[in-house]
């Protein structure tokens, strides 16, 4: 009798385990669909008559939008595209959350080979934890805590949006150079270590 509610429990904690995965994967497009839609509802008022029967056409308009601006930056207008960047960087408080922004997806993203490269375990937030983090270059000097020893640049991205995170200031013997691809971290930190 034991041996048969045994298999039972090993059946049901089998078909939970193969549903469960599945399950948060379509809640969590099914939430960031619904969030998706609620941003580009607004767009629904400049479609065409004709696409407005269509269903999700929002998502269509929004897609076709980002292939032609993508097509248009890497083809004619790039200059155009410096020109709007710089106005950008002139305006006082957009300019450092753009300018941030834009350089970390940067270096989030394979378009990038430089940065981000070297994953490290950084004693952070105290003595005794680790996060996975990059190391992101050589401290300058002049915001060294202490001149006498070599600190660094590490960004210790957030789980499970890795483009949020700190930024901290670490001398060499406080983290250790894995050998961890850029991929490999980042899929352990979205997914919280799963």
């Amino acid at each position: 009798m034991y041996r048969i509610i045994d298999k039972i429990k090993s059946l049901f904690l089998n078909g939970i385990l193969v549903i469960l995965p599945l399950s948060i994967t379509v809640m969590l497009f099914n939430s960031f669909f619904r969030i998706m839609k609620g941003w580009l509802a607004p767009l629904i008022y400049i479609l065409p008559t004709c696409l407005k029967n269509i269903p999700q056409a929002e998502f269509i308009l929004a897609l076709t939008a980002i292939f032609v601006i993508g097509f248009i930056s890497k083809t004619f207008f790039r200059v155009l595209i410096h020109k709007f960047e710089a106005v950008l960087s002139k305006i006082p408080l957009v300019r450092p959350i753009y300018s941030g922004i834009k350089q970390l997806v940067h270096a989030l993203t394979n378009q990038d080979k430089l940065s981000f490269n070297v994953v490290v375990l950084a004693e952070f937030p105290n003595a005794g934890s680790y996060c996975v983090g990059f190391l992101t270059g050589d401290c300058p000097e002049s915001l060294s805590p202490n001149k006498e020893v070599k600190y660094f640049n590490i960004y210790i991205p957030t789980t499970p949006n890795p483009t949020t995170g700190f930024f901290i200031l670490m001398p060499r013997e406080k983290f250790v150079i894995t050998d961890l691809t850029r991929q490999e971290a980042m899929t352990i930190i979205i997914s919280g270590g799963i």
